[in-house]
């Protein structure tokens, strides 16, 4: 009895693993790769991103404290410049970007917060940015160096 309520607990696991959450999925044929693509599509009518910059240093930061930073960017290109996924190395540092199409000479923003708590000295994060650019992918750069907190 207690191997089959086994089975079913972890049979029930399995399958509600493999469900997807349709809010952040992307259709592929929405989002032109050109690394990828055997499309007849022209490279100089792709859009382009154009970062102000891609690394942003806090400086010194207290454990625990919250910063956030918006990069900015324009797409210079000749068509909408859509991101498809936009991933971070840890769970403390945490992307926004938009969803919608940014046409070309539009501007948008990739909002990256850091979460300092549990951390000490220099911290280096990477935001890897995934759209229908050439290159298909764009890294920006968080850096902090977190101090302990002095004690009273």
């Amino acid at each position: 009895m207690r191997t089959i309520l086994s089975f079913i607990l972890v049979a029930a696991l399995a399958i509600s693993s493999c469900t997807s959450n349709g809010d952040h999925d992307l259709s592929s044929d929405l989002v032109y790769n050109p690394n990828s693509a055997s499309g007849n599509g022209d490279p100089k009518n792709l859009p382009v991103f154009e970062f102000e910059q891609d690394s942003h240093n806090f400086g010194k930061i207290t454990q625990g404290e919250r910063v956030a930073y918006s990069f900015r960017f324009v797409n210079k290109g000749k068509s909408d410049l859509l991101i498809s996924n936009v991933s971070t190395a840890c769970g403390c540092t945490v992307a926004e970007y938009p969803k919608n199409p940014i046409r070309p000479g539009e501007e948008g923003f990739v909002k990256v917060q850091f979460n300092s708590e549990g951390r000490k000295g220099i911290q280096n994060k990477s935001v890897i940015i995934v759209a229908n650019t050439q290159p298909n992918t764009k890294v920006l750069r968080i850096k902090a160096q977190v101090i302990l907190p002095e004690s009273e």
